[in-house]
């Protein structure tokens, strides 16, 4: 089992920035691939960056690249989303995800764990 919690979410004005963090607990953090969903209300949960077992490679969907971070400390346990440029359409709750995988994945299906998500509101 691993046990997931996310933080750093808030009320933010469009164009500012938050960092969300992600603790993890329980199995070795660094057989994990790491990713964060998000999912706004009435409608369906996206993918938002990943970021490979060793940090090597990330991935971005087009709505969010150039304007969000995805980074992971092995020694912290700890996997983190820098947020830049915030827009209103950014408004949504965020779901850390753990995957025992080789390779990212935008799948929601190829993550075994999942944390309780952060809620991050982007006013305009």
């Amino acid at each position: 089992q691993v046990q997931l919690v996310e933080s750093g979410g808030g009320l933010v004005q469009a164009g500012g920035s938050l960092r969300l963090s992600c603790a993890a607990a329980g199995r070795t953090f660094s057989n994990y691939v790491m990713a964060w969903f998000r999912q706004a209300p009435g409608k369906e949960r996206d993918f938002v960056a990943g970021i490979s077992r060793n940090a090597a490679s990330t991935y971005y969907p087009d709505s969010v690249r150039g304007r969000f971070t995805i980074s992971r400390d092995n020694v912290k346990n700890t996997v983190y989303l820098q947020m830049n440029s915030l827009k209103s359409e950014d408004t949504a709750v965020y779901y850390c995800a753990a995957a025992r995988r080789l390779t990212i994945s935008g799948r929601q299906s190829d993550y075994d764990y999942w944390g309780q998500g952060t809620q991050v509101t982007v006013s305009s």
